[in-house]
């Protein structure tokens, strides 16, 4: 049987990454299988609607991943993260301990091929910031593993600038950037485009570490798209001196930017030769992202990414 006729698992299938790496390797023509909590949900349902075999089950219970592994040919991992907030209670040691015995269970259950979604702020010396520390110690037990693996490294979402909290509803942008330093974000839909190219050549990214970014803006980039996206101005500033003093998160998170630790290190150049259609920050406002655009423009509330 060859490889494209075995399932890929897909970890986090009802989420923004895993759903994107769902759709992309059925449309690639791999048959997909998902581990999700409740088969009878509302996104479990569009899985299902959209081929993709369910199967019940969750990180915490090792049984039911066993299970989901039986026959794949791949498997995507990813975990829920302490720096998404209350929205899904998990620990940092939660979330180590995930990814860990994920990749224990795939080598156990003879997993051909495992990619991991970790993050762009991973490097050669840690953070000080638990859920993204927490991914340089997945990575590193991962390469101790004998098995086929990729390790892709996401820059910054565009889907996260839509939050509440940065300022759209008051025709304003406040971000971690200077006016005039650059960045790189990624388009989530991109995510599952690199990655099923990824399934599809392992001798290729077998072993390979690869960040993943879609396109590179700079503040006044970012004021002006939205500008035109808005049709009224939209002023872009970096969080004041006042809202880093009173939050300590995004302080770091703000050090780590001007440390370039999460303004992101991919090879645009050599991912369009992977995905030819990544996404620019501009089409992708005006498309996938536009919906959630105007809702930013009139959602108002505080910035709620994380609570360390």
């Amino acid at each position: 049987m060859s490889q494209g006729k075995l399932p890929v698992l897909v970890f986090g299938a009802t989420g923004q990454q895993g759903g994107s790496v769902a759709s992309a390797l059925s449309n690639a023509g791999w048959p997909v299988r998902a581990l999700v909590r409740d088969c009878s949900s509302v996104k479990s349902a569009e899985l299902r609607k959209a081929g993709v075999e369910l199967v019940q089950g969750d990180m915490a219970d090792a049984q039911s991943m066993r299970a989901a592994m039986t026959g794949v040919y791949g498997v995507f991992s990813v975990q829920p993260s302490s720096g998404q907030g209350a929205m899904y209670g998990v620990s940092d040691e939660d979330e180590a301990r995930y990814g860990m015995e994920i990749a224990n269970i795939a080598v156990e259950s003879g997993v051909q091929h495992l990619v991991y979604s970790s993050t762009g702020a991973v490097g050669d010396e840690p953070t000080g910031m638990g859920h993204f520390d927490t991914k340089a110690r997945i990575e590193a037990h991962i390469r101790t593993l004998a098995i086929t693996a990729t390790v892709v490294r996401p820059a910054t979402f565009m889907e996260m600038l839509l939050m509440p909290g940065f300022g759209l509803d008051q025709s304003r942008f406040d971000f971690f950037i200077m006016p005039d330093q650059a960045m790189q974000l990624l388009a989530v839909k991109d995510i599952g485009k690199i990655v099923a190219a990824i399934f599809a050549d392992p001798e290729r990214f077998g072993g390979a570490t690869l960040e993943i970014a879609s396109d590179i803006i700079t503040g006044r980039d970012l004021g002006s798209v939205f500008t035109e996206a808005a049709g009224r101005p939209i002023i872009y500033a970096r969080f004041s001196n006042e809202v880093l003093a009173a939050s300590p998160f995004l302080a770091r998170l703000t050090e780590l930017v001007d440390a370039g630790r999460l303004t992101g290190k991919a090879d645009l150049e050599a991912l369009r030769a992977i995905n030819p259609d990544l996404e620019s920050f501009r089409s992708w406002l005006a498309g996938s992202g536009h919906k959630g655009f105007l809702e930013a423009l009139g959602t108002s509330g505080e910035w709620s990414y994380g609570h360390e």
